[in-house]
């Protein structure tokens, strides 16, 4: 929760000081007039926070005074693992005193570490492979200092939760988690359900015992960050008892910097029993639930500023460093099997570890917080920065396949790289050397000539599109030489008579009117039975911007106004438009990008704003700080900027993907404007729509985590903007342009069938191309490392430990198969299946590949949203 004590700690810690005892006697007073209350209630009580949150330089000391003090207190921490290096430095006395009270890692022991999480992250706003670093780096952290720790029970004062965490905890030995989070439900909560224990089920299967958020357990009244479980208040007690609870337990993680000591009051007579979440689990909690919960992730109940740009631009960052870490790091293991260069680790971790801190929960809640130049969003901006070049010289230096361009060679040859684990097709761009002229003509490996096209830009460089055929996370090379090209026709887009423009692949027919703002009047897909996916009856357009500007109006649309429109490129691989608007006192430039053979249509959205516009729910009683009002105008979505999409799908159902997850909605609509009434409508990469016979589909791919907009009787949209008040009644303002990209995707069947998990990946890791002189000896031919293309798996990671190939695969689309194999084309000494904390599974034999692919492993099964994580020990060419 950093820094946002500098907003409403001063409140808060009044009206705590006050309650606490007010909660001490009113307990004390129940447990008098009622015979329940002689049975014993429980605590969990500790600190949240870190260096980069909160930690202020005598944290450490006074937990050691109060821990000494209070020989009955027991405590939970979140901290961020980097705390202890500065602790190291700023409190060398009070460090070994708290080592010494924490050395006792038993259930007895008083100290519990619940969160080693590198940022505690929200991790439902991140891609899964971030999920696993954060642990993976937060871990061996801890451990620098703590050798001797234990990880048993998750736990997070913030609402840090995702429905695949099961299998990640599980995987690096936890064994116990909570679900509550009752002192800081600002940014949510997860829904309130079951009782003492649950078995938290995720979306692979994996069971772990949870203390949920107690069906009893309500929103604190007259408050907007709590739920009854932070104090141990009488009326929780009660519910709890009469629930059938037999040991109820409340909890509040404190901020790292509150003088406080133990959160409940200190009288004698106070019956709760301060505990760690183990010795919870392991001694006092019944042994087992009979009661799974299948939680979904609409269970998490979460919400922040979406579309507001702050926010936008900070999601943006992340997961542009996401997909370039990833890209980087796989490049990086395909260079050292390939030729045995060294390992970048160093460069890796450091990068790795700046991702990893903009991912912090208060980056995305609080990111105004902090002095001009120090705010969290700029630390963003820098961490993500840093991420990105290093990942970018990763990949510029990790194939050995190329070298320096001579521009006195002819001959050139275009090597396009696949970070995944399937083959791929689609077009990649290139910078063409300088003596390239407008003839060119590309090769295949075999001399066929490849249609391609031949782009001039503004700045006087020229680029060269063609469509790419790569195998499996490997490459494959192209010739490219100064001939005339083969005229080939294909995409198309042209002004008809009627002054609409159509565009044209074969695969769509699109049609824009410009004299409504450039929107789409028809969109046919050619390839799935000629299915037209507008909805024309609808009075909202397809591809149309809206919503509320309420110092100009009311709501506007980019419909409103004719829109100019320009042939940007006209095929015969891609074409691609552009659409100059005007919504209310906002310029706007969209984009629409389509691609002979290519399924998904890219689009973008540059708005132009001229000012501070204020866009949203016009709610006057937001205007006045209140921390205890429920209704903010940030949650009703229906008042933000969106880009709709109206679809002629009938009955429709929507699937969104999750980290390791996709979920079916069971929302009627995604809308709420009042914190007690939160519903989870994020779109972490995609969201899809299907008909209720689930024959049609349309998938809506986002650059960042948003949200998005559905109902019975409104249509499918992205969020692109909010301006207005947000938490703490901060201003989120426009300062300047707002970019954002999205594609669709029309398809046949489910989600799972049309492959929209793995065209989210492409999208997310695009083909990497590297031109070079046609005189290096390895660029004629085409290499797959690692062959996934039968199982439908994916690719999430491939690094290297010491000589040893860490290979992660998720099975996002398929049921589990036990006889799945997957091919590589290295060799290693043995291969093991490890869990994600190192720990042996199994070690399955490697064989030879029957199809002449090198080496395999067979009899693999992952189910279905299951992680699979291999080690190929000494792995080499």
């Amino acid at each position: 929760m950093a820094n946002k004590e500098d907003l409403c700690a001063g409140i808060i810690f009044v009206f705590y000081k006050t309650m606490r005892k007010i909660f001490g006697i009113s307990v004390m007073i129940a447990a008098t007039l009622n015979p329940a209350f002689s049975q014993k209630i429980y605590f969990a009580d500790g600190y949240h926070g870190g260096v980069y949150g909160h930690y202020p330089v005598w944290q450490t000391q006074f937990m050691v005074d109060m821990l000494h003090t209070n020989p009955n207190w027991k405590i939970n921490i979140e901290l961020e693992p980097e705390t202890w290096d500065s602790v190291l430095v700023r409190e060398p006395k009070a460090l070994p005193e708290f080592a010494a009270l924490f050395e006792d890692q038993s259930a007895a022991g008083r100290i519990e570490y619940t969160n080693p999480a590198y940022a505690q992250s929200y991790l439902y706003d991140i891609q899964g492979e971030s999920i696993i670093r954060q642990f993976s780096y937060g871990i061996q952290k801890v451990k620098q200092h703590f050798p001797t720790s234990v990880f048993s029970t998750y736990s997070s004062e913030e609402p840090c939760f995702t429905s695949a965490l099961p299998q990640v905890l599980k995987s690096f030995g936890f064994k116990y988690a909570v679900l509550k989070n009752p002192n800081t439900c600002w940014g949510g909560y997860t829904r309130a359900f079951g009782g003492e224990l649950v078995n938290w089920i995720g979306p692979d299967g994996t069971s772990i015992p949870t203390v949920p958020r107690y069906a009893i357990e309500s929103l604190q009244p007259k408050s907007t960050w709590q739920t009854i479980a932070s104090n141990n208040d009488a009326g929780y007690i009660k519910a709890a008892f009469a629930y059938g609870i037999k040991h109820p337990v409340g909890m509040c993680l404190q901020d790292a910097g509150w003088r406080i000591g133990p959160w409940l009051a200190k009288n004698k007579k106070d019956s709760s029993t301060y505990i760690t979440w183990r010795n919870y689990f392991e001694n006092i909690a019944i042994k087992k639930s009979a009661e799974n919960w299948k939680l979904s992730q609409e269970d998490i109940q979460v919400s922040l500023v979406w579309g507001a740009q702050v926010l936008q631009r900070i999601a943006q960052e992340v997961r542009i460093g996401e997909n370039k870490i990833n890209s980087a790091e796989k490049m990086a293991a395909m260079a050292k099997v390939t030729t045995g260069t060294a390992w970048p680790k160093d460069t890796l971790d450091e990068a790795w570890r700046t991702l990893l801190l903009s991912q912090h929960h208060d980056c995305w809640i609080v990111p105004y917080n902090g002095r001009p130049g120090k705010t969290w969003a700029d630390k963003v901006k820098t961490w993500t920065g840093y991420t990105v070049l290093k990942s970018d010289s990763i990949i510029d230096a990790s194939s050995v396949l190329l070298r320096a361009v001579d521009n006195d060679k002819s001959n050139y040859i275009i090597t396009v790289f696949n970070t995944m684990g399937s083959k791929r097709k689609e077009p990649v761009t290139v910078l063409l050397p300088g003596k390239f002229g407008q003839d060119i003509k590309i090769l295949d490996e075999h001399q066929q000539e490849i249609p391609s096209q031949i782009i001039a830009s503004k700045d006087g460089t020229t680029q060269l599109i063609f469509t790419a055929e790569t195998p499996s996370f490997g490459y494959t090379a192209y010739t490219m030489e100064k001939s005339a090209a083969s005229s080939e026709k294909g995409a198309t887009v042209a002004m008809q008579g009627d002054g609409t423009y159509k565009l044209e692949t074969d695969l769509y027919r699109i049609i824009l009117d410009p004299l409504k703002g450039g929107t789409i009047k028809s969109f046919i897909a050619k390839n799935l039975e000629h299915k037209e996916f507008t909805d024309t009856a609808n009075e909202m357009a397809f591809n149309e911007l809206r919503g509320s500007f309420y110092a100009e109006g009311g709501f506007h649309s980019s419909k409103e106004k004719a829109a100019n429109i320009k042939i940007v490129e006209n095929g015969p691989v891609r074409i691609k438009i552009q659409v100059d608007g005007m919504i209310a006192s906002c310029p706007f430039i969209q984009t629409i990008e389509l691609a002979q053979g290519r399924q998904r249509i890219d689009m973008d959205v540059q708005l132009n704003w001229l000012k501070n516009t204020l866009i949203g729910d016009n709610l006057k009683a937001d205007t006045v700080l209140k921390s205890t009002s429920l209704k903010k105008s940030f949650y009703d979505d229906r008042f933000k900027l969106l880009a709709l999409f109206p679809l002629n799908l009938k009955e429709q159902k929507v699937y969104k993907n999750a980290p390791f997850d996709v979920t079916e909605s069971s929302l009627s609509n995604t809308f709420f404007n009042s914190w007690d009434s939160i519903k989870n409508n994020i779109i972490l990469n995609w969201v899809d729509i299907t008909d209720g016979t689930g024959q049609y589909g349309m998938a809506l791919f986002s650059d960042h985590t948003t949200s998005y907009t559905h109902g019975a009787d409104f249509p499918l949209g992205l969020t692109l903007q909010y301006s207005g008040n947000g938490l703490w009644g901060r201003n989120y303002v426009i300062n300047g342009p707002s970019e954002i990209h999205y594609a669709i995707l029309p398809h046949k069947g489910r989600w799972d069938n049309a492959g929209i998990w793995q065209e989210s990946d492409e999208w997310n890791e695009p083909l990497i191309t590297m031109v070079s002189n046609g005189s290096h000896p390895n660029t004629y031919h085409s290499a797959s490392l690692i062959d996934l293309d039968q199982t439908g798996w994916e690719l999430t990671a491939a690094y290297y430990e010491g000589n040893d190939l860490i290979v992660r695969l998720f099975n996002p689309e398929g049921i589990a198969k036990p006889k799945q194999k997957i091919s590589f084309a290295f060799t290693a000494t043995k291969a093991a299946l490890i869990e994600l904390d190192g720990r042996v599974i199994r070690e399955p034999e490697i064989t030879k590949d029957k199809k002449g692919k090198g080496n395999c492993i067979t009899g693999l099964s992952i189910p279905k949203f299951g992680i699979q994580t291999i080690r190929f020990m000494n792995a080499k060419k």
